[in-house]
Parts: C-alpha cells; structure tokens; sequence
C-alpha cells in the first residue's frame, strides 16, 4: 500500500469513528442489551440512557429479570456515557433559560410566582373547598395552548381527574375569554378519571406514552394529587404505607416534569392542625413528601367580597408573597 493509499485510509477510519460518536447510541446499541432484553426495558418504560442511568438496580431486577450484578453494570454504562455529575453555576444558568413560564391571565399572580407556572418542576395549590384550586386547573388547560408570545407555551395538556372535577363547559368558557376556539383547545386536553390511588399512579405512568406520542405536551395537572391515598389509606397504622405510595408517584411526576421540560400542577386537600392556637391551623396534606418534592407551594383562601387570596409560601428562588383575584367566567383576573 502505498503512502496516499494509507493516508487516505487513516482518513476514512477517522470520518468512521467520528460518525459513530455522534450516532446517539439507543437502549439496542447498550452492550450485553439483546433483542428480548431490550424489548422488556422498554416494556418496563426504560426506553433511554437517561431513564437507565437514573434506575436503580432493583428496578431492573424486578422489571426485566436481569441479575443484580447486570443491572448495576448497565446502569453505570450509561451514567458514564452521559457523564452524569456536577456542573458549573452558568452551566445550570444556560439550562434554566430552556424553561417556559405559563400565564394564569393576572397580573398580580403572574408577578408572585415570577412570570408564570415554570416548566420542569412541580408546583402545589392547596386550600380548602372552594378556594379555586380546580378553577387555576381549568385556566392552565387553556393557558398552556397560548403563544409564547402571549405566556403560554403552545403545548398539550393531560388533566389526570381524581376528583371529577373536569369541565369542558369551563374550558369553552375560559378559551373565548382567551381569544382560542374552544372545540380547538379542547381536542388538545386529554383527560383521564382516577378512580383509586393505584389507578392515578398508573395513569402517571401511562402519561409518559402520551407525552411520547404528542411531543408538545407542556402541561400535566392531577386535581386532586391525595384525595384517593386519603381514602385508600385510613388510620395511622397506614400512614407509612400511604406515604410511601404517594413519595413513588411524586417521584414519577417529577422525573415526567425533568426529563421532559413539562409543568406539573397539582392540587392538594387540606386539614386543621388541632394543636394550633395562634395563627392558621391550616396544612397540607401529605406532609414532608409532598412538601419537599414541589419546587413551588402556594396557599390559596376565600378573600373579601368574593375574591380569593392566593399565597406563595415556598419556593427555591422566590420570596413569600400574596396576590389576591377574582375568578370570573373568562379566567382569573385582577382587583381593580
């Protein structure tokens, strides 16, 4: 072979490895992943390197039947192609201008949580009967399909329905006060009634399907996120139990809300602490579990004269503030 024949072999391999590095590898590609495997992974809903590399051995063992020494083997394989570990302050800050921020259509409450619902978290309204929980659903629904331009994110929305809450007559209502044509916006709600705790955590999980099939999605609401693990589980014998569940499908929510850039909003019961004597006896339900898996947590109560006071009482970049509304047929709007 002669010195330009080599040279342009040397070439060729190069261009050929170089072409294999930017090939995204895929869960087929993985080493020691078969055909059977790789179908049961993705069965499992294990259909990426980052939902492999964010497992944990036993969920592999227990989904696909793999031996624990395997599974931790697979799993470190695609932490270490993804390179998964710290990074730099404006590392984070370039990935923190990927986020979409979602209108409520007022002002005041807009300016509270700063600009709108964030995308890639999940945030909380609680408060008691009537205190406009489901109504804030119902306006996102809408509110998500709007122009980035005009706060939405132009996006899908899945309303997980616990309560049978949902109303479609609402949304029509809620979209002509928008300017969208309602039989539009509502072709782009999918809406699936829970009807038990292990039936909502499934439809949790199912949601990542839809999110698949519908690449928009911008938008999941569960109204309510505890009625049913209140009445699936009663008593403090089930207490521990009843957390467990409810931390798995907080869990699930919040790796749907990361990996795929999508706002959870979810609404949340309340009880009075009976060993509180000064100042609101009103908590949550479900304790540090949910507490600590919402970025964002907003306290919602009746205000004067029909209005509703909505209060954010957590949130990671944010001060405690206050914004009062009134809910009308179009939305959320402002005190004049």
């Amino acid at each position: 072979m002669s010195k330009e024949e080599k040279k342009e072999a040397e070439v060729k391999e190069d261009k050929k490895e170089v072409k294999e590095e930017e090939k995204e590898i895929t869960i087929n590609d993985l080493p020691g992943v078969g055909a059977a495997t790789a179908e049961k992974l993705k069965e499992a809903g294990f259909d990426n390197l980052i939902s492999l590399a964010v497992a944990s051995p036993g969920q592999l063992v227990q989904a696909v039947g793999l031996g624990e020494a395997s599974a931790r083997k697979l799993i470190n394989y695609c932490r270490n192609h993804l390179d998964m570990g710290f990074e730099t302050g404006d590392q984070l800050l370039k990935k923190r201008a990927e986020i979409e921020k979602i209108t409520t259509g007022c002002k005041a409450f807009d300016i509270m949580i700063g600009g709108g619902f964030e995308t890639g978290s999940i945030s909380e309204a609680f408060g008691e009967f009537g205190s406009s929980k489901s109504q804030i659903a119902h306006v996102l629904s809408v509110t998500t399909q709007l122009p980035k331009e005009k706060g939405g994110a132009n996006g899908n929305v899945v309303f997980i329905d616990g309560e049978s809450t949902f109303r479609p007559e609402r949304i029509q209502q809620i979209s002509k006060g928008f300017g969208l044509n309602p039989e539009e916006v509502l072709k782009n709600i999918h809406v699936a009634r829970a009807f038990n705790s292990d039936h909502q955590m499934l439809l949790a999980e199912k949601a990542e399907e839809l999110i698949k099939k519908h690449e928009n999605v911008k938008m999941i609401i569960v109204d309510s996120l505890t009625s049913h693990f209140r009445a699936d589980f009663t008593g403090r014998g089930q207490l521990a139990d009843r957390q467990q569940k409810l931390n798995k499908h907080m869990h699930t929510l919040m790796k749907l809300a990361t990996k795929y850039n999508i706002c959870v909003y979810v609404t949340n019961q309340v009880m009075a602490k009976p060993d509180t004597f000064f100042g609101d006896p009103t908590a949550a339900i479900g304790g540090n579990i949910v507490g600590h898996n919402s970025s964002t947590r907003i306290y919602l109560r009746k205000g004067k004269k029909g209005s509703r006071v909505a209060k954010l009482i957590d949130s990671p970049h944010l001060p405690d503030g206050e914004a009062a509304f009134m809910v009308t047929e179009e939305g959320l709007k402002d005190l004049d």
